[in-house]
């Protein structure tokens, strides 16, 4: 399902283009530029929700661009995500990690690039919701928009202290976070771990995140990243 996120992808090279153009189009609205400097401009025009920047670009590299972007105090905080060689990315780009979304390895495989810009996609959606409720602490949405793997995935990204709820016809699941970490969930009698797995493939309902929601109960024992890798499990 193609979200409200707009992203400009930059890349020079046309058939990396129809890679990432493949990857990025089924989750969001994709604008692409051959050079740096045209994409610049159209920052500075309309700034989009993320930039994705192959490193070796003609006239300004990818590095380059993003630090011109950051520069200006209206695009200080876009988020970006760069592309690059192993070669690239551990001389020249491996210093900005902390600074990017992701950093992507050349050559890689559509569908794993695919998921992890879907997962860059998904936090900068969750985001752009709680920025479009103002005074509140808390996001409402349903779970064809964001499924729970997804909520999960962006919540830990965004390292989020909240309380999501889960609701499924008559059935209701809390889960509260720690830095992006489930550390208690209650749905009906199961508590911790189990309470997770059995909401975890979740597609269909309501989700409600509280960010003002808190426990100080631990009842799980497994990372967010662990418990998504076993959805199967009940």
């Amino acid at each position: 399902m193609v979200s409200n996120i707009r992203v400009f992808l930059v890349d020079d090279n046309p058939m990396i283009v129809g890679l990432l153009k493949q990857a990025v189009s089924a989750h969001a609205a994709v604008e692409v530029f051959s050079n740096s400097a045209e994409a610049l401009l159209r920052v500075v025009e309309e700034a989009p929700d993320l930039i994705i920047s192959d490193f070796t670009m003609p006239g300004l590299n990818g590095k380059q661009l993003i630090e011109k972007i950051r520069g200006r105090s209206q695009t200080a905080k876009l988020p970006a995500i760069l592309i690059g060689t192993r070669g690239e990315i551990h001389e020249q780009l491996r210093s900005m990690q902390d600074q990017l979304e992701d950093l992507i390895e050349k050559p890689f495989f559509v569908k794993e690039i695919s998921a992890r810009i879907k997962r860059v996609v998904d936090k900068i959606l969750l985001e752009k919701m709680a920025r479009a409720a103002p005074g509140e602490s808390v996001v409402r949405g349903n779970l064809q928009q964001m499924n729970t793997m997804d909520l999960f995935q962006s919540l830990e990204l965004g390292h989020k202290n909240c309380r999501l709820s889960l609701v499924h016809q008559d059935q209701r699941c809390d889960l509260y976070f720690i830095d992006g970490q489930v550390n208690h969930a209650q749905y009906g009698k199961l508590r911790g771990d189990e309470a997770v797995y059995k909401v975890l493939t979740w597609t269909e309902g309501q989700f409600e995140i509280d960010f003002s929601g808190a426990s100080g109960e631990q009842s799980t024992t497994r990372s967010t990243q662990a418990k998504i890798k076993l959805p199967g499990k009940y």
